[in-house]
């Protein structure tokens, strides 16, 4: 993602957890969560849901 958005990101922030959580927001708004998924999210998919959002 940062090789993606270097440019237009402003910051990025992670915060450890347990439970197998793994989540990305953007802007407070959930975009992805492993929690409700079960699995991992594709890396494509993420980076195509935050282009659109930038």
């Amino acid at each position: 993602m940062l090789n993606q958005f270097k440019q237009k990101i402003k910051g990025l922030t992670l915060q450890p957890s347990q439970g197998g959580c793994f989540e990305v927001s953007f802007d407070t708004e959930l975009v992805y969560s492993k929690l409700k998924t079960g699995q991992f999210p594709d890396e494509k998919a993420i980076v195509s849901e935050l282009k659109s959002r930038l």
